[in-house]
């Protein structure tokens, strides 16, 4: 049996359900497509910022692109509306089967980091909201160090100096594509959990382990590489 991964986690839809933020984008723009849009927005421009060799926090452009979807249909959007946007952001809940599947890991000998492109400030507040902030060694952000959003190579890299540890003893574990492709380039492993709206994409990098929800690449991972010594 080989030795454990190291188990690093996206934390935004990975972990969270994003779609508790529908009410919020919903009112504002009265479109149920509105959430999806703005959500790849934010990413699309993250990583544009990120090539231009310009870096604003994330939460930074999330209400600038809040913004630009609202002018381009005449909206106005108010301190109030980017406010709930913000509370609603940085206070989502789990994803019902994430807190038993993460403490499940750690029982059998997993460490558990997260990666985010949040400030450190958002992320904890969202894992301290969510209960499960216990579970984690110690929690990155491009924020803190790189200040290059995923998937830009430095931000993997730089989760792996700290660690101190080979590329390919970290596994990232993320609901998103774009995200797996960039942990598998930087030579890690990689599992795509499949949460609504998500699918894999037939080229590039593909991802070690693939499932529905967490329990499913949790107990891949568990049959692979079982406890640690000493669980």
């Amino acid at each position: 049996m080989s030795e454990q991964p190291i188990i690093v986690f996206d934390v935004n839809e990975t972990l969270l359900d994003l779609d508790t933020l529908h009410p919020t984008l919903d009112r504002i723009f009265g479109d149920p497509a509105a959430l999806r849009l703005w959500f790849a927005n934010l990413i699309t421009y993250s990583e544009a910022l990120t090539l231009a060799g310009v870096y604003v926090p994330f939460t930074d452009i999330g209400a600038a692109v809040l913004r630009m979807l609202a002018a381009a249909r005449g909206i106005t959007i108010s301190d109030a509306d980017a406010a709930d946007l913000t509370d609603r952001f940085a206070t989502m809940p789990p994803h019902p089967e994430v807190p038993a599947a993460l403490r499940r890991l750690r029982d059998h000998g997993f460490r558990l980091f997260t990666l985010t492109d949040n400030t450190l400030a958002i992320s904890g507040r969202q894992l301290e909201h969510a209960g499960v902030i216990d579970v984690f060694e110690r929690r990155f952000s491009v924020d803190e160090t790189v200040r290059r959003h995923k998937p830009a190579p430095e931000a993997y890299h730089s989760v792996a100096a700290a660690l101190d540890v080979a590329p390919g003893d970290i596994c990232l574990i993320a609901c998103h594509v774009w995200d797996t492709i960039g942990a598998k380039a930087a030579g890690w492993q990689a599992g795509l959990i499949l949460r609504r709206g998500n699918a894999p994409l037939d080229i590039g990098p593909q991802p070690d382990y693939i499932g529905q929800d967490l329990n499913v690449v949790a107990d891949q991972l568990i049959e692979k590489y079982g406890s640690a010594a000493g669980q």
